[in-house]
């Protein structure tokens, strides 16, 4: 390892260690890197800029999070909760069923976990914090556990971000992703009833016959933005990334024509947070394009390929070495830094092995999620603590057995690549 590589983890790790944003950690190292090698500090300038005009598929980011916080603003989520009790809500544990099958129609809008949770996901706790048969821990951790989906089932921002960084379709992608979200919500679901049973929660009630109606026509509606994306999408009506201005046109018509849910004042607040959370990505995005320059110039890419050959794996052994590292890394580092530092790195490695880069963007992907909700810094269990008051250790206690299951749902989907695979295939999309 040279010497510069060497400062450039010295520094990114030390600015992680002291908490720094980790875009201005990330930009530092790589900064650090360009002075230990002696090279013209215009290059960090570049490499950025380049990386950043290039990224057209990075426009689908800021409108993807305009369009999760334009429905979160509105009652687009109350709406959602209350079809899904419709369908649901008389299971026992009907309202942490109604979570799941909330996260799985919500996952079809935003693309967002941390937009699930502070949507749909805060809604459905104080439903459940009602009710003495759901303590707060188990109503956290349905939800924590239940936001994974978001990303997975399209629209999907990690993937659109993975996408630019390996080159894969976007479209095939956001496919590949419905068969294993939903197995993810059916084990959740199965979950939830297996510790309904032991617990004895009785059935919740039913929503009365008479309100059926009403209540099935208030949430149909929201319902037509998924349609619209993916008719679109694989119409070739547009491409994914106009699917996501699509996105944001349709939840501000729904959310400020349609249900008039927000003031002039509060779009332009919900506008404010979407740049202030777009920003925050688009710097983490132009610095790690820093530091892959820096991987590149030291050939860490092509020396971790032939190391990994080295060992003779074949594409199920890689798979589930790179599960592991992954599932351990999440527990420590931010989403962002293995998608854009790791992930780029192990794609020679995956092409050497053969393995479809599809399969290996969902596995990944899934991979993050599950460390959005592993102690000690799971954003989502931060996030959802600091919105409901809910202790963290009693969502942690109770939400392993989910995290169990999202782990098995792993497992298969590596296993089994046609879980992910199917779907793309089936409509057309070319995988290795």
């Amino acid at each position: 390892m040279s010497i510069a590589l060497t400062a450039l983890l010295l520094v990114l790790f030390a600015g992680m260690a002291l908490r720094a944003p980790i875009a201005f950690a990330m930009l530092t190292a790589g900064v650090a890197y360009l002075i230990v090698k002696g090279q013209d500090l215009g290059l960090a300038a570049e490499q950025v800029l380049n990386g950043l005009y290039n990224g057209y598929v990075l426009l689908a980011v800021p409108l993807f999070v305009l369009a999760a916080n334009l429905m979160n603003a509105g009652s687009i989520s109350e709406r959602l909760f209350e079809l899904s009790r419709v369908v649901v809500g008389q299971m026992r544990g009907g309202l942490a069923q109604v979570n799941i099958v909330v996260s799985v129609i919500f996952s079809g809008m935003s693309g967002s976990a941390i937009a699930d949770a502070a949507g749909p996901g805060l809604v459905c706790i104080r439903q459940m914090l009602k009710k003495p048969q759901y303590s707060a821990g188990f109503a956290g951790a349905v939800v924590v556990a239940g936001a994974t989906i978001g990303p997975i089932i399209p629209p999907s921002i990690p993937m659109v971000i993975y996408a630019l960084v390996s080159g894969s379709s976007v479209g095939a992608l956001f496919l590949g992703g419905v068969i294993p979200g939903l197995l993810m919500a059916a084990l959740l679901m199965a979950g939830v009833h297996l510790i309904a049973r032991r617990r004895d929660m009785p059935n919740d009630d039913p929503v009365p016959a008479h309100e059926r109606p009403r209540t099935i026509l208030r949430g149909l509606l929201p319902l037509s933005l998924p349609v619209v994306l993916l008719t679109g999408i694989y119409s070739g009506a547009f491409t994914p990334t106009e699917a996501a201005a699509v996105a944001a046109l349709h939840a501000l018509t729904l959310a400020g024509g349609v249900y008039r849910a927000f003031s002039g004042r509060a779009l332009f607040a919900v506008t404010l947070e979407s740049l202030r959370a777009s920003a925050v990505i688009t710097m983490i995005i132009a610095s790690s394009y820093l530091l892959n320059y820096a991987f590149a110039a030291e050939g860490v890419p092509g020396h971790l390929a032939l190391w990994v050959n080295g060992l003779g794996l074949n594409q199920l052994q890689f798979l589930l070495l790179v599960n592991a590292v992954f599932l351990i890394l999440g527990c420590f580092l931010d989403v962002s830094v293995m998608l854009l530092v790791f992930v780029p790195m192990l794609i020679p490695t995956a092409n050497l092995l053969g393995v479809d880069l599809v399969h290996f963007g969902v596995v990944v992907v899934v991979n993050m999620m599950i460390g959005l909700v592993t102690p000690p810094f799971g954003m989502l269990l931060f996030v959802t603590t600091a919105l409901t008051g809910i202790p963290l250790k009693d969502i942690v206690r109770e939400g392993w057995p989910f995290t169990v299951l999202l782990i098995v749902a792993l497992l298969l989907m590596t296993i089994f690549p046609q879980i992910v695979l199917w779907l793309p295939q089936f409509m057309g999309y070319v995988t290795r």
